[in-house]
C-alpha cells in the first residue's frame, strides 16, 4: 500500500471515529438535556436543503400572533395538504386545577403533529408551557395558573390526509361527594356572605344528610375537629407540599389526623354543623394554596364532557363565498369579533370545519371563521 493510500485510509478512519464519537456524545447529552420534539425534528434537516424547514419553523413563530379564539370543548375536522405549511393556532382561557386535553387523529397513520401550549403574559409576551413528545398525538396538560393561553398544532412537512382535533378540559381532582356531580353545586366561589362583609371561599355541594364525603386526592389528613364557622371539619393535604383541601359542615368525621387516604376514601358524612345549622345539609369544599390562601376549587372538581368526535372525511381545499357579503370572525360564534368581510365568489383556503363554522385562511395569510352556510366547496 502506497504512503498516499495509507494517509487517505487514516483520514477516513479518523473521520469515521469523529462522526461516531459525535453521535455518542449527542446521545449522552440528550439524556441530560432532553431535547424537545421540535429540536429532534430539526436534526432531520441538518444535511438537507432546509428551505422548507425554515418556512415551517417561521410559520410556527408567526402563528403565535393569530387572533382566533375558541371555547372548550372544541373539535375540528379537516385535511392536511402536503404542499401547504399550516399551523392551527387558537387562544383559549384555562383555569388552575384543570387538565387540558388535546387529541389528534389522522386518517394516514404515522403523521407526527407538534403540539405546543404557550402562556400569554399580561405584557403580551409568551412563556412556553408544554411541548409534546415526538410522535405523541394525545396529551393531558395540568394547568397551574389561570389565564390566557395559545394552543398550536402543526403537522410535519409533507403531511397529507384527513384529521380531527379534540380539545377539552377535565378536573384534576375527584368529586368530593359520593354519587353527586355539578348539579349538586348550589353556591359558588366569590358569593357574597354576611351582607358583603366577606365572600364565599369555596363551593357548597348539597346532598342528603349522611352522604359520604370522599377524598378528592391521595393525601394525608392534617387536621380534624369541630370549631368555628365550619363546624365538624376535615383538612386533607395533597402530598408533602401540596394544596390543603377543606371539608366543612360535616355530620360525622370518620378519619383521624395522620391517616393516609387515597382518592375515593370516605372522610366523613354530609351535615350542616357550624354556621350551616339553618341551611339544608351540604359540604362546604375549599382549597388552600400555601402562601396564597383560598383559591377557587371549582375547576379542580368540575365534571366536563368531551366534544363529539368528527368523522375522518376528505374535504375541499378551497371555498367560494356564495352570499353577497359575509362577515368573518375571530371565533366560531356570532358573538365573535368581526374581522372583516368577504364578497360573493371570493376564494378562501379551507383549513377545517367546527360545527356550523368553517376555519379559513385569507389570501392575506390571516385566519378567521365564517358561517358554513355562506360558502360552498370548490
Amino acid at each position: 500500500m502506497s504512503s498516499s493510500t495509507k494517509i487517505k485510509a487514516c483520514v477516513f478512519l479518523f473521520l469515521m471515529v469523529m462522526v461516531f464519537s459525535c453521535k455518542q456524545i449527542r446521545k449522552v447529552a440528550d439524556v441530560i438535556v432532553q431535547p424537545t420534539a421540535r429540536e429532534l425534528y430539526a436534526r432531520e434537516f441538518e444535511n438537507l436543503d432546509s428551505l422548507r424547514y425554515s418556512s415551517w419553523k417561521l410559520a410556527f413563530k408567526n402563528a403565535k400572533g393569530d387572533s382566533l379564539q375558541i371555547r372548550l370543548p372544541y373539535s375540528e375536522h379537516g385535511e392536511y395538504y402536503k404542499e401547504r405549511i399550516t399551523v392551527y393556532s387558537y387562544t383559549v382561557f384555562l383555569n388552575e386545577g384543570e387538565i387540558f386535553n388535546v387529541a389528534i387523529e389522522n386518517k394516514v397513520l404515522g403523521i407526527r403533529n407538534f403540539i405546543n401550549l404557550i402562556k400569554v403574559n399580561p405584557d403580551s409576551s409568551f412563556t412556553d408551557i408544554f411541548q409534546n413528545e415526538l410522535g405523541e398525538n394525545e396529551v393531558k396538560i395540568p394547568i397551574d395558573e389561570t389565564g390566557i393561553y395559545k394552543i398550536t398544532i402543526q403537522p410535519e412537512l409533507d403531511s397529507q390526509g384527513a384529521f380531527t382535533f379534540q380539545m377539552y378540559t377535565s378536573p384534576s381532582f375527584g368529586f368530593p361527594v359520593l354519587g353527586k356531580d355539578n348539579n349538586a353545586i348550589h353556591s359558588y366561589w366569590g358569593a357574597v356572605r354576611d351582607g358583603g362583609a366577606r365572600s364565599h371561599e369555596g363551593i357548597d355541594i348539597f346532598a342528603p344528610r349522611g352522604t359520604p364525603v370522599v377524598a378528592a386526592v391521595d393525601g394525608m389528613v392534617s387536621s380534624t375537629g369541630e370549631r368555628g364557622l365550619g363546624g365538624k371539619q376535615v383538612w386533607l393535604r395533597a402530598g408533602l407540599f401540596g394544596k390543603s383541601l377543606y371539608y366543612a359542615h360535616l355530620d360525622s368525621i370518620l378519619v383521624s389526623t395522620g391517616n393516609k387516604v387515597t382518592i375515593g376514601d370516605t372522610l366523613g358524612l354530609v351535615g350542616n354543623t357550624g354556621n350551616a345549622r339553618t341551611t339544608a345539609p351540604h359540604l362546604h369544599f375549599g382549597i388552600y394554596k400555601s402562601g396564597q390562601g383560598a383559591i377557587n376549587p371549582l375547576p379542580f372538581v368540575k365534571l366536563t364532557e368531551k366534544p363529539d368526535v368528527q368523522r375522518l372525511i376528505s374535504i375541499s381545499k378551497f371555498l367560494k363565498v356564495s352570499s353577497a357579503v359575509a362577515n368573518i370572525r375571530n371565533a366560531p360564534e356570532v358573538a365573535g369579533i368581526k374581522l372583516g368581510e368577504v364578497k360573493r365568489n371570493d376564494t378562501l383556503s379551507l383549513l377545517g370545519y367546527t360545527e356550523n363554522w368553517a376555519h379559513i385562511k385569507l389570501p392575506s395569510g390571516n385566519k378567521a371563521f365564517i358561517y358554513k352556510s355562506l360558502v360552498s366547496e370548490l
